[in-house]
């Protein structure tokens, strides 16, 4: 996994529009997500050292204490914490000693025109045909023809007598996404970050929004 800078968990809140070129009468429109961050903590430091790799684990989704499992309540006490916080995930850094245990990252480290990359659980659509996972077209619907939403031949035939890895076929379609985007604007009173375009996920779900170097 390539190293990145550390970055923020948000909550997906909606989308909207941002105006990009206020200098003119006419501004111009982009689609933006709006992500609220809240409270991101770190409560782990790897390094190459201790466990082979750089990173930092960064604790989110504050809670309350009654629903919280032993595990959770084993990191938040190794790690020092007053706080209480479901989830945990990680990001690749490389000069891991920089941070420190306990500390509090927001919005500011972020700024406007930064590239992120953003990985969130996108909307799982389960087992999926060719037609709607690869957008095939579909056979004729008349005339006596069976062959409606067929995927078709998938191999050449005795040679090379097997089929090609990644070729596009019916399958499960992926409930996980990364995309790339850019940060129109940070809101450090409100926590909100402003992301260019649309993000993966569902209304509530949290993305991982780590910095591009």
């Amino acid at each position: 996994m390539p190293l990145t800078a550390v970055g923020l968990f948000g909550k997906k809140l909606a989308m909207t529009q941002y105006a990009c070129d206020r200098s003119h009468s006419i501004a111009t429109f982009v689609p933006a997500t709006a992500v609220e961050i809240g409270a991101n903590q770190v409560t782990q430091i790897k390094t190459v050292q201790t466990s082979g790799y750089g990173a930092l684990q960064v604790a989110y989704n504050e809670v309350k204490p009654r629903v919280l499992s032993k595990s959770c309540f084993g990191k938040l006490r190794k790690a020092g914490s007053s706080r209480f916080f479901k989830n945990f995930g990680e990001f690749r850094v490389a000069q891991p000693e920089k941070y420190r245990i306990g500390e509090c990252l927001d919005v500011r480290l972020f700024h406007p025109g930064q590239p992120v990359t953003v990985v969130a659980p996108g909307s799982g659509k389960g087992f999926l045909g060719t037609v709607k996972r690869h957008n095939f077209s579909r056979g004729p619907m008349t005339h006596g023809s069976k062959n409606h939403r067929l995927p078709g031949s998938i191999g050449s035939g005795t040679t090379p007598g097997r089929v090609y890895p990644g070729k596009k076929m019916a399958g499960r379609s992926s409930g996980r996404s990364r995309v790339r985007s850019t940060v129109l604007e940070t809101d450090e009173n409100n926590n909100i970050v402003l992301l260019r375009g649309s993000a993966p996920g569902k209304r509530g779900h949290f993305l991982k929004i780590s910095a591009e170097k």
